[in-house]
């Protein structure tokens, strides 16, 4: 709880143009911020520029702020639009990698083993190729720990629909790393079954 009073306390200052108070804004947000947006377009530099762009936005906009909500939950949802706005820029101009074309037939490997890269990537892939309809409220509820009401509050949506997509964001997950197991079930997955639980 004092937290957020402190954050209030800060983002007052950062109203009345304190740099300080803002530098620290930026220092408590400033990694998860970055994280998010990687995990939102798999691409480091553009996470970081959308990330400091989203703190000119914090800064300059901060009188718009009002204490309804917490301080988080704004800056992630100015993120947030950016991101989306990113997302849209990008589905626009799809470019396609060298690799693909110098080699056509490679299928690339994939891995079972969490700790192998290839799972991880296969995890990015999975996550990129997911409408940010379903990707947002994943990684915000999954990656960054936020509750259902949060969300709903950070990308304006009913709880019930921010529940409703991260539902089905996870069912789609599911299904893309599947597909890129080979068809293949989970481990997990496939114990519970052996055990018939559901």
């Amino acid at each position: 709880m004092t937290v957020r009073m402190d954050e209030q306390q800060l983002i007052r200052q950062v109203q009345d143009g304190d740099e300080g108070a803002f530098a620290q804004i930026m220092a408590l947000y400033k990694d998860r911020i970055v994280n998010y947006l990687y995990q939102f377009t798999g691409d480091y530099q553009k996470a970081t520029e959308l990330s400091q762009e989203t703190f000119v936005r914090v800064y300059f906009k901060a009188d718009k702020y009002k204490p309804i909500a917490p301080l988080s939950s704004w800056i992630y949802t100015i993120a947030s639009n950016l991101a989306k706005t990113e997302a849209k820029k990008a589905r626009r101009m799809v470019t396609v990698p060298i690799e693909e074309l110098t080699n056509p037939y490679s299928a690339g490997t994939y891995y079972e083993d969490p700790a192998d890269p290839g799972l991880i990537r296969n995890l990015r892939e999975a996550l990129e190729n997911l409408h940010p309809r379903y990707r947002i409220p994943v990684v915000l509820k999954d990656m960054e720990g936020f509750s259902q009401e949060e969300i709903a509050r950070i990308i304006h949506t009913p709880v019930g629909t921010v529940k409703a997509r991260i539902s089905r964001g996870r069912e789609q997950l599911k299904k893309q790393l599947e597909k890129a197991l080979g068809g293949k079930a989970y481990p997990a997955e496939q114990e519970v079954n052996e055990h018939g639980r559901a």
